[in-house]
């Protein structure tokens, strides 16, 4: 019988970023995990257990410095990293609509963007870090919204004007 510190949900969440050359040549993948803040962790909490209102929308937004994030980070707070502003790296005028499929498992909940992927088309030559889920769909420095998740590649990556990025989000709640 399980002790009752081994029984619980965790949140997960698996990102695949693909980024293709203007022939649609795959140039590179990432695929990793990442981190829910706490503000996404108290959102889940607070807008299905309390009186907190659930955010029907969500955003895939670039991230092009920094390696260091960390579980307080917020829209408004996040000194170990730097969004990707569509002004002038991508092509985009806001952060790309996150369009989730059925949730599907029994153990293991998963939805993912998997047949709505987040598109970038890149229109400078930049670097990409990472990226995150956010509620709000303005970027360029906009400190609105909630930050759900957020995921650090193993090393920025170059993109170039012509390159076209794809993202996957696979939203994850395990039970124990």
């Amino acid at each position: 019988m399980k002790e009752k510190s081994d029984v619980g949900i965790s949140l997960e969440n698996y990102w695949v970023v693909t980024c293709h050359d203007s022939n649609g040549v795959e140039k590179w993948e990432e695929r990793v995990k990442n981190l829910v803040t706490t503000a996404g962790a108290n959102h889940i909490l607070d807008g299905t257990f309390k009186s907190g209102t659930q955010i029907t929308s969500w955003y895939v937004g670039l991230t092009n410095t920094g390696s260091t994030l960390a579980i307080a980070d917020t829209m408004a707070s996040h000194s170990g990293w730097t969004e990707l502003a569509h002004t002038t790296k991508y092509s985009e005028t806001v952060r790309q609509t996150l369009t989730l499929g059925s949730i599907t498992g029994t153990t293991t909940s998963t939805c993912d963007n998997t047949s709505s992927k987040a598109t970038f088309s890149m229109n400078a030559t930049s670097t990409v870090a990472g990226a995150f889920v956010v509620s709000n769909n303005a970027s360029a420095s906009v400190t609105a919204g909630t930050l759900y998740g957020v995921v650090d590649f193993g090393s920025e990556r170059g993109v170039i004007s012509g390159d076209t990025l794809t993202v996957t989000v696979t939203l994850t709640a395990k039970t124990a």
